[in-house]
Order: C-alpha cells, then sequence, then structure tokens
C-alpha cells in the first residue's frame, strides 16, 4: 500500500489571472508541500510574482484585475467572499525583494504585527521580538541595539529583520519575492542558509531569478514561461533531467 500523503499546505487549480484585457497567468494547477521550500524560476514577465502575490491576495490591490480558479491554504479557499484578508495576510506572510523595515525601531518593527493582533503584554511582546530576531538569526548582531532605528542596518540586516517580522505573527506560509536580488553574496548566503532553517516551522514559496539559488535552497520547483507553469517537480530532477524541453532549454542557458 502507497504511504499515506499529508495534505499540502497550498493548492493551487487552474488558476488564470487578467490585468484588464492582458492574461497574465494561464490555467495553473499545482500543489505546495509543508514545510519545504518551493521556487518558482523563469525569464522576466513569465508570471512567478503575479502567481505568488496571488497567494496572500495582494493583486486585490491592483485595478482592473481578474482571477477565475481556485486556491486552497491549509484547505481554506482564500478567494471566498466570506474570508477575512487580514487573516489571510496573518497566515501567509511577505518578504519582498527590496527590504522595507519601518522608520522605527528594530523593536518595533518585530513587535507591530503582534501588537495588531492584540498582544499588550510588555514581557510577552519581549519573547516574541527575541524568539523572532532568533528566528531570522538576527538576535546576536541587535541584541544590544533594538531600540535604535532599524534604518541603522545594513541591507542584509534589514531583510533579515524584515523575515523576523513577517514570522513574529507565526504565519503557516512565508512568500519571498526575490529576497536576495538586492543583496552581496554574503548577505545571500546569510539568507539561505536561514531559509533552510525556517522550513521546519514554515512552508516557503520564493521567486528568484537565480537558478543557482533555486537549485541551492529549494526542495521543489516550478519553471514558468508567459504565464504558464510549463513543468512542476523535485528541484533536484528538474535540474538534472526536465521533462519539458522548454525547461531544458532555459536551465542550459538557450534562451532567457
Amino acid at each position: 500500500m502507497p504511504a499515506i500523503m499529508e495534505a499540502p499546505m497550498v493548492e493551487i487549480e487552474t488558476l488564470s489571472l487578467w490585468y484588464g484585457a492582458k492574461q497574465v497567468l494561464k490555467g495553473v494547477t499545482m500543489s505546495v508541500p509543508k514545510h519545504r521550500v518551493t521556487a518558482y524560476i523563469g525569464p522576466s514577465g513569465c508570471g512567478k510574482t503575479t502567481l505568488l502575490r496571488c497567494l496572500n491576495r495582494m493583486n486585490d490591490l491592483v485595478d482592473g484585475v481578474r482571477i477565475t480558479g481556485a486556491i486552497r491554504i491549509g484547505g481554506t479557499d482564500i478567494y471566498d467572499a466570506a474570508l477575512d484578508v487580514t487573516e489571510l495576510r496573518k497566515r501567509v506572510g511577505m518578504v519582498f525583494q527590496k527590504s522595507n523595515p519601518f522608520p522605527k525601531s528594530i523593536f518595533e518593527n518585530v513587535a507591530y504585527g503582534p501588537r495588531i493582533l492584540g498582544v499588550r503584554n510588555r514581557t510577552d511582546l519581549d519573547g516574541l521580538v527575541e524568539r523572532s530576531l532568533r528566528g531570522a538569526a538576527l538576535w546576536d548582531e541587535v541584541a544590544d541595539r533594538l531600540h535604535e532605528s532599524a534604518l541603522g542596518l545594513s541591507g542584509g540586516q534589514q531583510q533579515r529583520l524584515c523575515i523576523a517580522r513577517a514570522i513574529a505573527v507565526e504565519p503557516d506560509v512565508l512568500l519571498m519575492d526575490e529576497p536576495c536580488s538586492a543583496l552581496d553574496p554574503i548577505a545571500t548566503a546569510k539568507i539561505e542558509e536561514l531559509m533552510l532553517e525556517l522550513k521546519n516551522g514554515y512552508t516557503i514559496v520564493i521567486v528568484t531569478h537565480n537558478m543557482q539559488q533555486a537549485a541551492r535552497v529549494s526542495d521543489d520547483t516550478g519553471f514558468m514561461l508567459l504565464g504558464e507553469l510549463v513543468e512542476f517537480g523535485v528541484t533536484r530532477q528538474l535540474f538534472t533531467n526536465p521533462r519539458d524541453k522548454r525547461t531544458e532549454d532555459y536551465i542550459t542557458g538557450r534562451f532567457g
């Protein structure tokens, strides 16, 4: 008898998306397993960031957007009219390409989400902030300057602070949109190391234009082209033995 597979954290079914008359996603179907890192790769403009932004309904903020198909996260249909989008974004954290700390202290950046969710007790907040900064491998570097401005941190530290801020509300899923594209190799290596640790507690979905990065950190990879999910599978397999000629052409550098 085959082993019983754990239910996926994210299920995407025939998802299509239009900005006005322009179709950006075409019938994407895939499942994202729990506690793994899933990467989307593909040339610029292929729809990978748009797909990522569907997972926390960021595209709702764009005028003229129309979506068909379904996305379920932890079994919940996230496009259900009754769903509270704020609640969804608590469960699905996001780290952007450009680190965007608030112009507040390091402490207040991390405490921001828990405060909104009603955590008022100072001891609880202190514990949460420390736990989140440790989780983002930043605590040792900032423990003695928690009340200084977050804007004084280096680019790599700011990006790890944004990760700490995202995990402070204990999401199920962490989305990362090219989280290392503005960072130097040393800061990039720290963030990649961090992803490998964080997947023990979270399901991580990243968009990256860096194929070596996808190969290093992800368990599963989806290759996108012109709004289509061309191929999705175990990273090692997709890179060494792709099933689709277009995937092979992209990863061997024939185009893109």
